[in-house]
């Protein structure tokens, strides 16, 4: 089916998203990882994009390791560090997309807290023609619910829905309700996907 609507995640497709190598810069590589080993970090910001508050839930989880507690706090309290920089190819894509009159929407697992900080540093995040943000869903992919509140309000059927994620599991959860998926590595190949689908020339690609 021809794609009639774009759909981007936004962590490590649009902007980068590496809290490991934050810490092994802030810390050393071998204390992040015995941090990271100790306490479930991701987990507990899977509780941020599900809509909990960001900095109760990380200083909480502060307060529960002590031994860890200035590396732990740091999540918040240098989280853009974590989510930078921006991919400047994919957001030349987004925008391009846009300018040609195709309907770009996201999709990420994102807290409140976090998306508010993140659109102050990075505008493009407000260029979307609608935006699908786990914290205000309060459930996040590859939960089959997220998808279909996107499927619900879009206007668009799932098949002609193209959506490229970083992480696989998204991705299949995607295309078992029928979209049209791309498995996100660089913006190189997600350009050529744009481009043998027809929605971009290789000129706007790039």
């Amino acid at each position: 089916m021809t794609v009639t609507a774009v759909v981007f995640d936004i962590g490590n497709v649009l902007i980068e998203w590496k809290p490991e190598r934050f810490y092994d810069a802030k810390i050393g590589e071998a204390r992040r990882r015995e941090m990271f080993a100790a306490i479930d970090l991701h987990g507990i910001n899977d509780e941020v994009d599900r809509g909990g508050n960001f900095r109760e839930l990380i200083y909480a989880a502060a307060e529960t390791y002590p031994d860890w507690r200035d590396e732990v706090r740091m999540w918040h309290d240098n989280w853009i560090d974590m989510a930078s920089p921006a991919i400047p190819r994919s957001v030349r894509i987004l925008r391009k997309l846009r300018e040609g009159g195709v309907p770009v929407f996201a999709l990420s697992n994102f807290g409140i807290q976090t998306f508010e900080m993140a659109e102050k540093v990075y505008p493009f995040l407000c260029e979307f023609d609608r935006r699908y943000i786990s914290g205000h869903m309060a459930v996040i992919k590859p939960d089959a619910e997220i998808y279909a509140l996107l499927e619900s309000d879009c206007g668009h059927a799932p098949q002609g829905l193209l959506f490229a994620d970083d992480r696989i599991d998204n991705i299949n959860a995607a295309a078992k309700r029928g979209w049209q998926t791309h498995h996100f590595d660089t913006p190189e190949g997600w350009a050529a996907r744009l481009v043998a689908e027809g929605l971009l020339t290789e000129e706007q690609a790039q």
